[in-house]
């Protein structure tokens, strides 16, 4: 990772964002409402767990076959990740209520989906979040020398296969979260003195990354084997379980990022980037099946994921309406606005861009 962080330019003849901001507010503001969650967070919040936590709970009481325990681990890895993309992660935003401990609880369900508060507020709402897709800042393009996510990243022979095995090694993600990844960012991040907010002591950050590993692994691991659970089957639903979660969280991600749309500035000479902040975000961002009500409420709005890089403070609940304020504000100042209509054709254009990462670039 490049630690000479990019700037960029202040420079919006237009007044995009200005603009943007201005009509945004007078939308909250006209309709009497705050840019926060709502019952709809709420009720969502009630069934993702109950999705998450039932299973557990049957697989801990009945003596159930083999293949019931592995359909029980899979509905957990779908309430994972819905907890992870709507309640996590608007209260890691600050967006799920306008209460400030409200947002934290919610925010700390990290810790139950293998998480770490800290790591991840620095990785997506720092690093993912400002430096958007620009290679070397953006960690979420990160996938060690396995997947090339961008052209700037070196080229290896096998990548000329990425297309094929990328979608085996998505599922990886949440996995990897439990096992090592959370001790490799927290190490890195504390180096750098990386903090979103105030920078808290690295011996309260390594004591509560410890402690909630420790915790982690006792609920969903040593509780099932000493209830009397098999415990290679214990170990083969915790797997079933993350897999199926990162599968879903990862191409979540892919499609609003790393498709034939989206750009990947590079920072001139100096450290400069040519546009601002917010006309960055619309550069190097695409949305996915905004009309599809069953994706937006399981995606928790990402699949409005212009929506919500430009305004990350508001709940996703309010996406699908300002979008449309969004999408004319940008035709009125000649800007990009990339959606999919269909996932179905996002996803295409997601592995048609890595197939074409994959090729080697003298051949290109």
């Amino acid at each position: 990772m490049n630690y000479n962080l990019p700037t960029f330019s202040t420079q919006d003849s237009m007044k995009f964002f200005r603009t943007l901001n201005s009509r945004v507010n007078a939308y909250f503001r006209e309709n009497n409402i705050k840019k926060t969650g709502n019952w709809q967070i709420y009720l969502k919040t009630a069934i993702l767990f109950a999705l998450f936590l039932t299973p557990y709970f049957l697989i801990l009481a009945l003596d159930l076959p083999f293949w019931a325990h592995l359909l029980l681990s899979v509905a957990m890895g779908i309430g994972m990740a819905g907890i992870g993309m709507n309640v996590m992660h608007d209260g890691n935003h600050g967006s799920y209520s306008s209460k400030t401990w409200i947002n934290k609880f919610m925010g700390g369900t990290i810790y139950v989906l293998a998480g770490n508060v800290y790591n991840w507020q620095v990785q997506h709402n720092v690093l993912h979040h400002t430096y958007t897709n620009i290679h070397g800042h953006d960690e979420d393009l990160e996938a060690g020398q396995i997947i090339r996510f961008t052209h700037e990243a070196k080229w290896r022979r096998f990548h000329k296969f990425q297309h094929y095995y990328s979608i085996f090694l998505y599922g990886l993600l949440t996995f990897n979260w439990a096992i090592t990844t959370d001790f490799r960012q927290m190490r890195r991040y504390l180096k750098r003195k990386l903090s979103y907010g105030k920078f808290k002591s690295p011996v309260i950050q390594w004591t509560t990354l410890v402690i909630t590993k420790v915790i982690y692994f006792s609920i969903w691991i040593v509780i099932p084997i000493i209830t009397g659970v098999i415990w290679w089957q214990v170990l083969l639903g915790f797997f079933v379980m993350h897999y199926t979660a990162g599968l879903i969280l990862s191409v979540v991600f892919q499609l609003a990022h790393v498709v034939e749309a989206t750009d990947n500035p590079i920072p001139d000479e100096n450290g400069s980037i040519e546009n601002t902040w917010a006309i960055h975000q619309l550069h190097t961002t695409a949305n996915f099946a905004p009309k599809n009500k069953i994706v937006n409420w399981f995606t928790g709005g990402l699949n409005h994921q212009i929506e919500h890089h430009i305004f990350p403070n508001i709940s996703h609940v309010h996406y699908s309406k300002i979008s449309e304020i969004i999408k004319q504000t940008a035709a009125e100042c000649n800007l990009p606005y990339h959606e999919f209509r269909t996932m179905r054709s996002a996803i295409a254009a997601h592995f048609r861009h890595l197939k074409e990462l994959g090729t080697e670039p003298t051949a290109a």
